[in-house]
């Protein structure tokens, strides 16, 4: 089949187009015809082999895939072949088929483009359990969300002003704050201004950010510290600036905040109970016309650097999204 290999740790530039191994169906698993392939940073860091995970080579890289269910392995209830699913993978998904685990797949609403599916797997989770369960956040406070034309910046938007949330967002240049306004924002703040931490605190009248979520980290994690609300959750959700920052604990102390990690990968092993229960949502949010993945740009498989190189070089906002 065709897909993208790994042979060598590489650029995106790279990369090209070639054949791999049919993969083959064993118990608990769907093999999948993939439609569209969701690119998230992590993919470009994996090939250059600077990922805290480093796959044996060769490898096909890609995590999120949408696609249809071509056959159904042993012991596996619930799928049927032509099902519409989306999927999250380890690896796999740059390619015109994939196996994946059936606990992993989820079939798609009706309604539901492929490029739709392959954009959400692991954004919108991400997103949604950080606000619902480990901010709590609450109808009427504020949410200040950092990068919030990417990925999860976007689902992050969307689901605050779906549970009620007041929602800040910080983006870089006019085009991407009206990508952050169409996802929902109720007001939008360059991050290139240095005026933004005075502007929250204008938006708020002079409270602060109730939920403050911060994927980007370095300074703008410090500077986060100086526009939160009393009793306000600051949520760590990664460090795509490159810095990892350190916060002083008098400063969660004079405020009363508190300091919150999400690590999505990581419910699999610790709260598998939590998954089925966040998919269930974000459809139901989805059916409602609450939530709906932004699709930056799809482009053929073929074109896979070009769509990693727009998006490592920020050109990009929403998912970036592949097709076989």
């Amino acid at each position: 089949m065709r897909a993208i290999v790994v042979d060598r740790w590489m650029e995106p530039k790279d990369m090209k187009l070639g054949e791999a191994p049919e993969p083959r169906v064993f118990a608990g698993t769907l093999g999948i015809e993939i439609r569209a392939a969701g690119c998230n940073f992590f993919d470009i860091l994996m090939a250059q082999g600077r990922y805290q995970v480093k796959p044996p080579l060769p490898f096909v890289p890609g995590a999120e895939l949408a696609g249809v269910v071509r056959e159904v392995g042993p012991g596996v209830e619930g799928f049927a072949v032509g099902d519409r699913v989306l999927a999250s993978v380890p690896l796999g998904a740059f390619a015109e088929r994939a196996v994946v685990g059936a606990k992993a797949a989820w079939k798609m609403p009706a309604s539901m483009s492929f490029e739709e599916g392959a954009a959400l797997p692991i954004v919108y989770p991400t997103s949604y359990v950080a606000l619902v369960h480990r901010a709590r956040i609450q109808p009427g406070e504020w949410l200040l969300v950092h990068a919030a034309a990417g990925g999860v910046g976007i689902a992050a938007v969307q689901i605050g002003k779906a549970l009620g949330a007041r929602v800040l967002a910080t983006a870089g240049g006019a085009d991407k704050l009206a990508v952050a306004k169409r996802a929902g924002a109720d007001v939008v703040l360059d991050y290139r201004d240095a005026g933004w931490v005075d502007a929250v605190k204008e938006a708020t009248g002079g409270k602060g950010a109730d939920v403050i979520y911060d994927s980007v980290g370095g300074s703008v994690t410090d500077q986060s510290l100086k526009c939160i609300a009393w009793n306000g959750r600051l949520l760590v959700i990664g460090f795509a600036s490159g810095p990892i920052p350190e916060i002083k604990a008098n400063r969660i102390l004079l405020k009363n905040i508190a300091v919150v990690g999400l690590h999505w990968g990581a419910y699999a092993q610790h709260e598998p109970e939590r998954i089925p229960e966040t998919f269930a949502a974000l459809f139901r949010l989805y059916e409602e016309g609450k939530i709906k993945p932004l699709v930056f740009r799809t482009y053929p498989l073929a074109e896979l650097p070009a769509a990693l190189e727009a998006l490592g070089s920020r050109q990009t906002w929403g998912k970036v999204v592949v097709t076989p």
